[in-house]
């Protein structure tokens, strides 16, 4: 067969290394930037090898009253409380959904797939968020609008049940006198962890990366500001700074690290997600490929 020639299976390896090569090098390219001074971009432009590696992008971003630091832990404490909360109310909407038994099933069914299609707007969301549920200046402003709960998450945790959660495993469950949230906890979630380990990773890289919720609803709060806000404020600052000295006599702008800040503030900002990926990438392929793909 021709996957067992060696010539095919040699091709095979070069274009996957080719991928990969051009997956890693613009994170390189981004990684060596913000080590490279300001004078070297401006006259040389970016290189994957700085001639001369400083530090002066990210010891000018930590030492802004800790700022950095702060607003990790607000991301951290942001995206645990959502991705919890999401996972619960995924799975507790999901897992009756995948019941052929339940009264209504088709209604509530057609009920979630509405809202893929239709949503109110902005302005009408932004209304009733803040003059309903008073959510302004707090950290449920932060976790609640638009991330809370996906309805393609509950269609992919619905159909991963569906396809390889068989119904006699939990009928058994139950003859030995477990109860459906008993069923639930014991059985159908131990067998949903691929989809599982998906929905909240999908679900962290969104609470990580938001930052129009902190645009929207925090507005006095800004040490309620997550790590995107945060480096947002940051790179204002700069290009403020920037502007300001730029006609000033004595001052070159050369010697302000704003492209190397501008590169520091991406590392810092995606570095836990790409931390975290490798340990949920088993997880994730196996979840998207069963939970969208059967059923």
């Amino acid at each position: 067969m021709i996957t067992n020639n060696k010539v095919f299976i040699a091709i095979q390896y070069i274009f996957l290394f080719c991928l990969v090569i051009m997956a890693v090098i613009p994170f390189w390219l981004l990684i060596s930037s913000s080590f490279t001074t300001e004078k070297e971009i401006l006259e040389s432009g970016y290189s994957l090898f700085p001639k001369i590696v400083t530090f002066d992008a990210y010891r000018y971003l930590f030492s802004v009253s800790g700022g950095v630091l702060r607003a990790y832990m607000m991301s951290i404490i942001i995206a645990g409380s959502g991705v919890f909360t999401c996972l619960v109310l995924t799975i507790l909407f999901a897992y009756p959904l995948s019941k052929q038994e339940l009264p209504g099933k088709n209604f509530f069914a057609f009920f979630l797939f509405f809202t893929m299609l239709f949503n109110g707007g902005l302005v009408p969301t932004y209304m009733v968020y803040t003059q309903l549920f008073h959510i302004k200046d707090t950290l449920f402003g932060m976790i609640i609008p638009g991330l809370l709960m996906s309805p393609f998450s509950v269609i992919m945790v619905r159909t991963y049940i569906t396809s390889n959660v068989a119904n006699e495993i939990v009928d058994a469950a139950k003859i030995d006198g477990a109860g459906d949230y008993r069923a639930l906890l014991s059985v159908v979630i131990p067998l949903c962890k691929p989809i599982i380990g998906t929905i909240a990773l999908m679900s962290f890289i969104g609470y990580w990366n938001n930052w129009t919720n902190g645009i929207y609803y925090i507005q006095n709060r800004t040490d309620m500001y997550g790590i995107q806000n945060y480096l947002k404020t940051v790179l204002d600052s700069v290009n403020v700074l920037q502007s300001q000295i730029s006609g000033q006599v004595g001052i070159d702008v050369k010697d302000l690290p704003s492209m190397g800040i501008r590169m520091a503030l991406a590392v810092i900002g995606v570095l836990p997600v790409l931390i975290m990926y490798p340990f949920f990438q088993k997880s994730f392929i196996k979840g998207i490929t069963i939970g969208s793909v059967k059923g």
